[in-house]
């Protein structure tokens, strides 16, 4: 008879059928869409906004909870390093591999990054992003364009930006790699 498989949602079990005999086998199907990805992007304006507003409306503790939340559920620490290049770091700590790291970029007042004062906590009242192009290959999404973030007094600071994103196990979508700088300026 050979074998029939068929695999239900993106992690499930699959059927497998050989000579009469069945056995289920866990699958991962990890594949990622340009919709999963443009809603990742989304999402993640939506929360910085979301603990600048915290930030002001309720003081820096309720920030850094929220923006602890935020790191667990849109970044792979969990899986492993991440390779992320915040905007506003310098050496010897321009790269933020660990959750540590990251929260400490984004909300500031760890006496481990004396140099951070929180990117989240500068006011953005909306953040835009503008793909440049979008590669999806598999279980990895990647993409490349300017973000804008606006804030308050509605100055906006745009940035080039890279994210690459993967399904975890559970079928969540991670950033595992997030590269931010300001635009080259030539100097005249």
């Amino acid at each position: 008879m050979g074998w029939i498989a068929k695999a239900t949602a993106i992690t499930g079990t699959v059927l497998l059928l050989t000579t009469g005999a069945a056995s289920a086998v866990e699958v991962h199907n990890g594949a990622i869409s340009e919709a999963e990805v443009l809603q990742a992007q989304k999402a993640w304006g939506e929360a910085l906004v979301a603990i600048s507003r915290e930030h002001a409306e309720k003081g820096a503790k309720p920030a850094r909870d929220l923006a602890a939340k935020v790191i667990d559920s849109a970044y792979g620490y969990q899986l492993g390093p991440v390779l992320f290049k915040p905007t506003l770091t310098q050496e010897p700590q321009t790269f933020r591999t660990n959750r540590e790291g990251a929260l400490a970029y984004f909300v500031g007042q760890d006496p481990k990054y004396p140099e951070d004062t929180g990117f989240a906590l500068k006011g953005w009242q909306s953040v835009k992003v503008e793909n440049a192009a979008i590669l999806i290959n598999g279980e990895y999404g990647t993409t490349l364009g300017k973000v804008s973030f606006t804030n308050k007094a509605g100055e906006v600071t745009t940035v080039d930006k890279s994210w690459t994103f993967k399904k975890d196990e559970q079928g969540t979508i991670r950033i595992i790699q997030h590269h931010s700088s300001l635009p080259y300026v030539a100097k005249p």
